[in-house]
Formats: C-alpha cells, sequence, structure tokens
C-alpha cells in the first residue's frame, strides 16, 4: 500500500496528492498537522532519510524556533518532531520498499513502477 503524509494546506502536497490522482495510483492519506505521526514511525523515517531530509528547516516552524529549541531539535529531532510535525519536510511517500521526503514527479515514478 502507498501512503502519504503531509499537511492539507501545503501546496507541495498537494501537487504530490493531485499527481498520485492524475497517475491513477491507489494511495491512503494522513494529515500530520491534524493526526500526528508516532514515534515508531517517525525513527523509521529517520532511519531511511536521514535527519537532513527529515527536518524542514525552511519551515515557519524553524523559522519561529530560537535557538535553544533549534538546538534541541538537532541534538534529538524525534521529541521535538512529534511535538511539532509542521517540521516535517513533507510529503512523506512510503511504499513497501521505499520511503521519500518532498515531491518530485520523477522520484515518485521512479519509487513507483510496478507499485500500487
Amino acid at each position: 500500500m502507498i501512503h502519504l503524509y503531509g499537511i492539507d494546506s501545503c501546496d507541495t502536497c498537494r501537487k504530490a496528492r493531485q499527481w498520485l490522482a492524475t497517475a491513477g495510483i491507489d494511495h491512503s492519506w494522513t494529515d500530520l498537522r491534524r493526526d500526528g505521526v508516532d514515534r515508531t514511525r517517525l525513527e523509521r523515517w529517520r532511519a531511511a532519510l536521514g535527519d537532513n531530509a527529515l527536518i524542514n528547516r525552511r519551515s515557519k516552524t524553524w523559522r519561529d524556533f530560537d535557538a535553544d529549541m533549534r538546538a534541541r531539535a538537532e541534538a534529538d529531532p524525534v521529541p521535538v518532531l512529534l511535538e511539532h510535525p509542521t517540521l516535517i519536510k513533507r510529503p512523506i511517500l512510503e511504499t513497501a520498499t521505499d520511503t521519500l521526503a518532498g515531491f518530485s514527479a520523477a522520484r515518485y515514478e521512479a519509487a513507483l513502477a510496478g507499485a500500487d
């Protein structure tokens, strides 16, 4: 099963969802702001993507953090990301074999070739 995680109001998430729909790729959706994410899944994303790809340092959430909060996020990002899921780079696409952060039609096409 293909699952997309993001935020309803995020333009990039909307583009990814539209691309999946246009391509006829069945998927499920979770809004991180509304539903959050559990620690186990977040740690799996961190292992697959690394902190640099997982933490959205261009987000308003990051820009609003003071130096202490940014240092906490850098030192141990999981508790901060659980508390502030809008800090997660989005969308996150999960397939049975892959996890991707952000949206690129070419990357999605390659990751989803033969999967649904």
